[in-house]
């Protein structure tokens, strides 16, 4: 039975229908994963409402329009021409994965400047709120051009006998091999440099507290005898602008330790702080000190406590102008 399709989506909807057991299918699903509803595209953009493609019907599409070329051509004059075309539509990929790559450099470079000039204020926080956004969209929008462009050099391969190789710059991706890239290995050090940065990895110190909070020196002794434990500690707050956790990444500041902030997304309303501390506790810190404060502390604490995270509790009365010789963190078990 002959189908017919009124437009491109439709037949490449078919063909992943019919073809949704290829190989490729899992690598796909990994580069086109929203990792936030939200996208946006330049510092200028306002930020949108866009999904990624489907991956099945992106997937579809680069094997036919790779396909295809060479099975029109093939048997025909212009046969000997095939391959160059097919390597034009394989270099398209590379090219506009290449600007997107120079644009997520350019964001993540201002990303860094942000995080590296902290300011209290509303401003600050949205600055960087969108600049951290900016730069996952990019990053979102590469790897599935990569995604394509690895698929597209795979049927030029299997077409031609010969692999895909730019004329110019590198090609990086998962599935390439060595020869292919002359500084692969200063490229691979770079971008671990450049994840590290923005996605630390170590064992994590999860840290909430209250916004009234005057003894600093009795959380900055706790968090030293925790770095003495814990070199290489990176610290997991909950952001908030004043009191315990203000400290806290004050400390962290002068020690040298690396911080991940966890803001409040206030897209889901009254439910917002408890999400953020899941989010926190999903990153399986090593221990935790826990401020009193209000409830969301003690909703914290207790999922703390309940997955055997080593907790430090520190109560208000602990503090020196309230209590005076109490200078040490309860610890919790």
């Amino acid at each position: 039975m002959t189908k017919s399709f009124a437009n491109f989506a439709d037949l490449a909807s078919f063909i992943a229908s019919e073809t949704g057991t290829d190989g490729r299918s899992p690598a796909y699903e990994h580069a086109f994963i929203e990792h936030d509803e939200r996208a946006k595209l330049s510092p200028v953009d306002e930020t949108e409402q866009l999904e990624m493609p489907d991956p099945e019907q992106a997937r579809a599409a680069v094997e036919m329009v790779m396909a295809t070329l060479f099975d029109v051509f093939r048997d025909t004059r212009l046969e000997a021409f095939a391959s160059d075309l097919a390597w034009g539509f394989v270099n398209s990929f590379h090219v506009v994965a290449k600007r997107i790559s120079d644009r997520e450099d350019d964001a993540a470079k201002e990303l860094g400047d942000l995080a590296r000039s902290f300011d209290p204020s509303e401003i600050y926080a949205s600055q960087l709120e969108e600049a951290q956004l900016l730069c996952q969209t990019l990053q979102g929008c590469r790897d599935a051009m990569e995604c394509m462009r690895d698929h597209a050099a795979e049927v030029y391969r299997v077409e031609t006998g010969r692999p895909y190789s730019p004329t110019r710059g590198s090609r990086v991706s998962n599935g390439v091999t060595a020869s292919m890239i002359d500084a692969r290995d200063y490229l691979a050090a770079r971008g671990r440099e450049r994840r590290e940065q923005f996605t630390p990895e170590g064992p994590v110190v999860a840290f909430s507290g209250g916004q009234a909070w005057e003894d600093h020196e009795l959380l900055w002794k706790g968090l030293d005898m925790i770095k003495g434990r814990i070199p290489e500690m990176i610290l997991a707050t909950t952001a908030q602008t004043k009191g315990c956790d203000a400290i806290a990444q004050a400390w962290a500041a002068a020690r040298g330790v690396k911080v991940i902030m966890f803001r409040l997304d206030r897209r889901l309303g009254a439910k917002a702080a408890f999400v953020r501390n899941d989010r926190l506790l999903a990153l399986k810190p090593v221990e935790a000190v826990v401020c009193e404060g209000s409830g969301i502390q003690m909703n914290l604490a207790q999922k703390l406590r309940q997955a055997g995270v080593p907790l430090h509790v520190v109560k208000l009365d602990q503090q020196r102008n309230t209590a005076p010789g109490t200078q040490r963190m309860a610890h919790r078990a």
